[in-house]
């Protein structure tokens, strides 16, 4: 049976009107609304889009957003660079940006970050004392010799010291915190819920990339 081209026109804008649209032709993301612009902060490679996870392993809604914001690892476009740097907004947070420059100092931050939410969320895990990640490193593969030279070394004391520093200079007030080269922040409070903060991050990507990289 014939249809006419008005019907045939009405379909197709249905169709279109329920297709998920690529991350580009969203909404762009609001100032102080869905994110807010802070001091330029340099980036680490020049060239690249730059995104850093402000985390805290003791954040429930950080280790909610971990499968989403890994999933967006998985398919993130090749011009974008992903950083962790641990939160530190109280002196009770330095014991988990600790561990986590532990295994960056061990090579095993790709290995075991997400071990280390599950440890602190579902085990119930006290990973602020030293003693109890000398055992769950040795549990995970660890020598404890070897995790606890690192734990306590001269390098990893630095870069905590430095994460509480690069916490003030981003601006980061809690965690979640994702920071688009070095210039726009958005958060889990600012976003509202975990997967539009990560289609927030891609508007943001796609903002700085049609910007330019800071100098």
């Amino acid at each position: 049976m014939a249809r006419s081209p008005a019907l045939l026109a009405a379909c197709c804008a249905l169709l279109l009107s329920v297709l998920p649209l690529p991350a580009a032709a969203q909404a762009a993301p609001r100032a102080d609304i869905d994110y807010r612009v802070i001091k330029p902060q340099p980036v680490a490679v020049a060239g690249r889009i730059e995104v850093i996870d402000f985390f805290w392993y003791g954040c429930p809604h950080c280790n909610n957003l971990q499968p989403a914001l890994e999933r967006w690892i998985g398919n993130k476009p090749a011009d974008v660079l992903v950083r962790r740097i641990p939160a530190i907004l109280r002196d009770s947070w330095a014991p988990h940006a600790r561990i986590y420059y532990t295994l960056e100092a061990l090579g095993e931050s790709e290995r075991l970050h997400q071990r280390v939410y599950h440890g602190y969320h579902a085990e119930k895990l006290r990973m602020s004392l030293p003693e109890v990640m000398s055992a769950w490193a040795e549990y995970n593969g660890i020598e404890r010799e070897r995790w606890e030279r690192a734990y306590h070394s001269p390098e990893v004391q630095r870069r905590v010291e430095e994460a509480a520093r690069l916490t003030r200079e981003y601006q980061v007030t809690g965690t979640p915190s994702l920071v688009v080269n070095g210039r726009y922040l958005t958060s889990g409070n600012m976003a509202e819920s975990l997967d539009r903060m990560m289609a927030i991050v891609d508007g943001l990507v796609h903002k700085a990339r049609s910007e330019g990289s800071p100098r």
